[in-house]
């Protein structure tokens, strides 16, 4: 069997307060965010988080992702960068390094598909997901943390984002990667 999910990001300001959320049914859903972060970040830590709570199962997972800076990062740029030592091919330093690390480390061993949908076009799932981030990200904009959700049965507790990221020349970042072409992997 697999697991069909959606993950999506928000950032209002771009940076400003920042949200991710991840929806797989009403019974199985999470979000989160910052007071301060990018998009970019959004987008990563939703898939973080949902590859994390998702761990302890054995079922293959599909992320269904408007991002495709988040897709092509995890698909295609990321095995280049580890070879530099997390540098792009011009010797920069991989945006949102520390995401990117824990993403690496998150699908070690697993079984997981994406697939790219455009963003506010009408796909269900991508639109529940996209109303958890935009929704927590709102939520920080008035400073109080949105509620979580319930996430996944079993999972180990403590989320993708125990502590707000600060976007600094490693992290944050609002252009696509420019270490290859952008396509759908």
């Amino acid at each position: 069997m697999t697991i069909t999910a959606a993950a999506d990001g928000s950032a209002l300001g771009n940076p400003g307060p920042a949200g991710w959320g991840w929806y797989i049914d009403d019974e199985r859903w999470a979000c989160g965010g910052w007071p301060h972060g990018t998009n970019n970040m959004g987008e990563l830590t939703a898939v973080l988080d949902l590859l994390q709570q998702t761990a302890h199962l054995d079922e293959e997972l599909h992320v269904i992702c408007d991002s495709k800076y988040v897709i092509n990062s995890i698909t295609q740029w990321m095995p280049g960068w580890k070879r530099k030592g997390w540098r792009k091919k011009d010797g920069k330093p991989v945006l949102n390094v520390e995401i990117m690390q824990a993403l690496d480390a998150a699908m070690q061993g697993r079984r997981v598909s994406f697939e790219w949908v455009k963003g506010h076009a009408g796909h269900e799932l991508n639109e529940h997901a996209d109303r958890l981030a935009t929704s927590a990200a709102a939520a920080w904009s008035k400073g109080a943390a949105p509620e979580p959700g319930p996430g996944i049965p079993g999972a180990r507790s403590g989320g993708a984002t125990p502590a707000a990221p600060v976007p600094g020349p490693a992290s944050g970042g609002t252009s696509a990667e420019d270490d290859g072409p952008l396509s759908l992997f």
